[in-house]
């Protein structure tokens, strides 16, 4: 019992100085909002910040696995506009209950993603491509195949069941603002309390040492993109709930540099082998809302993006600070 709290502590201790920063961050953010502006501190804004970023921070909490090993994924945005498109046609032909319907839409949503993060984590792991190069191409692939099943344009269903879920909230927060918090705790656990997790920083750490003493790299680096896609269809699922459509033209677009982003910002090593999940919900919530104040402060939207990569560059500059 004695050895099991010991090591529980010492996880606790691990989370608490590497997700320390970003929440630091965080919370000094939220201060300055709410007293700098009086519309920011209402509790809608606040659950609308949260809904907004809960479909990209899904995916930033699989990216969080992929960086901690020393890779990265470009496709997460157009896997989750072509697992969006296939689940709501599959959800419009299939000639069952609309209950029936949108239970298999999720199936359809998460297997595309799987396969999705299968065909990345094989073309790393087995084809030995650069991971930059390899999910650059799987990245046009996802979109090009996105377009072609919606013939360029937007898929819908009149399916009432999928709104309801889109539209469902407990304790006055969204669906998908729990599914993100359910996640964050379930992928904080295997990063931090599993051998895998452990695996996958010791990979992230040095792939040469970590295969040396006997760790599968290749397998390990597989389970990271597999999990990335896992994210990607959840979230595609969730998105399709939100106007019963999807666009495969709009869908995603820029996701990857968000989810990028908000790993960084939460204090994950750009290099590999230092993560944090809980730290990629803090830069979630950072980014989520430094483009709510933009937005109350008449920003355009084509200029976000250059706030957004201050942020990164600066969060880079620190880390490199820090060693």
């Amino acid at each position: 019992m004695q050895p099991a709290f010991s090591n529980f502590r010492k996880t606790a201790e691990r989370m608490l100085r590497t997700a320390g920063g970003p929440y630091a961050a965080l919370v000094l953010l939220l201060i300055v909002c709410c007293v700098s502006n009086e519309s920011f501190r209402s509790i809608q804004n606040l659950i609308n910040i949260m809904r907004q970023v809960s479909y990209s921070g899904i995916i930033a909490l699989g990216m969080t696995f992929v960086i901690a090993a020393g890779g990265i994924d470009l496709s997460v945005g157009s896997l989750l506009a072509l697992s969006g498109v296939l689940s709501i046609l599959g959800m419009n032909a299939l000639p069952v209950s609309p209950e029936w319907a949108v239970v298999i839409a999720g199936v359809i949503a998460a297997g595309v993603g799987a396969a999705g993060g299968t065909a990345n984590g094989l073309l790393v792991s087995v084809g030995k491509i650069p991971p930059f190069i390899a999910t650059l191409g799987t990245m046009v692939i996802f979109r090009s195949l996105a377009l072609y099943f919606a013939d360029s344009g937007l898929v819908s269903t009149e399916n009432e069941v999928f709104r309801t879920v889109g539209d469902a909230s407990f304790a006055n927060l969204p669906l998908p603002v729990w599914v993100l918090l359910l996640l964050t705790l379930l992928l904080s656990v295997l990063l931090f309390m599993t051998r895998f997790g452990r695996h996958v920083c010791a990979v992230g750490s040095n792939e040469r040492v970590a295969r040396y003493s006997g760790i599968r790299t290749g397998l390990v680096k597989y389970g990271t993109y597999l999990i990335a896609g896992l994210a990607s269809g959840v979230a595609a699922f969730l998105f399709g709930g939100r106007l019963n459509a999807v666009s495969s033209t709009g869908a995603g677009i820029s996701y990857e540099l968000d989810a990028i982003a908000a790993v960084i910002i939460g204090g994950s090593s750009m290099n590999g082998g230092r993560a944090t999940v809980w730290g990629t919900l803090a830069g979630v919530l950072i980014l989520g809302i430094v483009s709510n104040v933009l937005d109350m402060w008449g920003i355009s939207v084509t200029l976000q993006g250059t706030v957004k990569g201050i942020v990164i560059i600066v969060a880079v500059m620190i880390q490199r600070k820090r060693g």
